[in-house]
């Protein structure tokens, strides 16, 4: 199977730069794989996942919002967090979640309802690829 360039990077690093024979993404408009020779193509991600499949090997990454820009021979995917399962500290994303939800319960403004969505949503996500389980 032929492979495309792809590259993922977050403002800190370059947490991804090589070779991959599919990557699938969430888009703003849902998930969405990429082979190489795609056609050209920008669009949102959502909080979700990144898969790269690069022959028999296969890495799933927790990530944030951000853009994926799909050319024929390069895929570039900025984000603002991506980190592989065995970089998440599960303990954090739990603690995360609770004041989530804690917040999410009390009768708050529509910002704070708003950034607790978010935030519940992207430690749903961390807790997800740290446990293996991959785009439910």
């Amino acid at each position: 199977m032929s492979t495309v360039k792809l590259s993922i990077i977050t403002p800190e690093k370059v947490v991804y730069d090589g070779e991959a024979s599919m990557v699938t993404v969430r888009t703003i408009d849902g998930d969405r794989g990429f082979l190489a020779e795609h056609q050209p193509l920008v669009t949102g991600l959502d909080i979700g996942q990144i898969k790269i499949k690069n022959n028999d090997q296969e890495r799933i990454l927790a990530s944030s919002t951000g853009y994926i820009e799909v050319r024929p021979e390069e895929i570039s995917i900025l984000v603002d967090t991506a980190e592989y399962s065995d970089e998440i500290d599960v303990d954090r994303a739990k603690s995360a979640k609770e004041r989530a939800e804690k917040r999410l319960s009390k009768d708050n403004s529509s910002i704070n309802s708003k950034r607790a969505e978010i935030a519940l949503k992207k430690a749903m996500n961390r807790l997800k690829v740290s446990k293996g389980k991959n785009f439910e």
